[in-house]
């Protein structure tokens, strides 16, 4: 029983004695842990207002529960199929275009060998991301306006005006190529990373071999980078159907809901302009249902080359 006891507390010890000695790396990343902890982990709890006909005066503990009511609701709801089919398609049209462009403008990156003109495009890149999407939108609005850019440029090509922002088919891919600008420069940053931490002797044996650029590229960078691509679309396919709200509602005016109005702004006004604070509970609910199951289907797939999460 005292052999059992020590080899028990053993393990402890060694983790208090490691904890001691880097103390500071651990205050350092106290901030982070109490963030998910305050911002992530404690919210849960009020999922259970999606089993509740939640009254704000009651409180969660005066609210009547009322099951899977508020699911059956949602789902016999015509306007939920109609917000959860634009989200789908939306989301699905980011990760086909939207994933990719980081890592293609990271392998551009790499192949540019003047470092101050290389640091230059970077920047250039970058600053978009630092951005709101409230001056982001003004942008998009101004550049696709009738008196815009664009239409101007058709104007001198003798071509008719466009309405960009009240025409249907366009929205779609407006919201997809604004994304992409936006975020393409800071999303190379892991990506750089990966590329850096390459051992530069695989390059040299390339080169003795008589590989070119796209050959080192192909069965060298690619390669090495490919568990960074496998884990970071793993936490994308796990956000699928979390667009954002800022985007969406920036870009969104009414000639366009029928196509652009997606589970966040639905939420908005249903939650936070109407009171639905049940209904829009359990969406998110849905939501976050879906992404997990997502993440995990996909994570499965994964441990068959050996990568994964978990």
């Amino acid at each position: 029983m005292a052999e059992w006891m020590r080899n028990r507390t053993a393990p402890e010890s060694r983790i208090l004695a490691n904890m001691r000695k880097h103390w500071i790396l651990y205050l350092m990343i106290l901030p982070g842990i109490l963030y998910y902890i305050v911002f992530k982990y404690v919210p849960l709890a009020g999922s259970v207002i999606a089993f509740q006909d939640f009254q704000i005066f009651k409180g969660i503990g005066g609210s009547e529960w009322v099951g899977l009511e508020n699911f059956q609701y949602i789902f016999s709801y015509q306007d939920f199929y109609t917000v959860l089919r634009n989200t789908a398609v939306i989301a699905f049209y980011q990760l086909v275009f939207g994933f990719p462009a980081p890592i293609i403008l990271a392998l551009l990156f790499n192949e540019v060998r003047l470092m101050l003109a290389k640091r230059f495009v970077q920047s250039l890149f970058y600053l978009p991301h630092f951005l709101s999407w409230v001056v982001v939108g003004g942008i998009v609005f101004e550049l696709l306006s009738s008196q815009g850019v664009i239409n101007a440029v058709r104007e001198w090509l003798g071509l008719e005006q466009i309405l960009f922002m009240q025409e249907q088919k366009y929205f779609r891919s407006i919201v997809v190529i604004s994304a992409i600008w936006k975020d393409v420069g800071w999303g190379t940053i892991i990506y750089l990373a990966a590329i850096a931490g390459i051992n530069p002797n695989l390059y040299e044996a390339a080169v003795m071999d008589g590989a070119n650029r796209w050959k080192q590229t192909m069965h060298i960078t690619l390669p090495t980078m490919f568990p960074t691509i496998l884990v970071l679309f793993l936490l994308n396919i796990g956000n699928f159907l979390e667009l954002g709200f800022d985007q969406i509602y920036n870009l969104l005016t009414p000639m366009t809901y029928s196509v652009g109005d997606i589970i966040e702004t639905y939420v908005y006004r249903a939650g936070v302009l109407q009171g639905q604070y049940s209904v829009t509970t359990t969406i998110g609910l849905f939501q976050s249902i879906i992404g997990f199951a997502l993440l995990w289907i996909f994570n499965r797939m994964a441990r068959k080359t050996e990568q994964g999460l978990w």
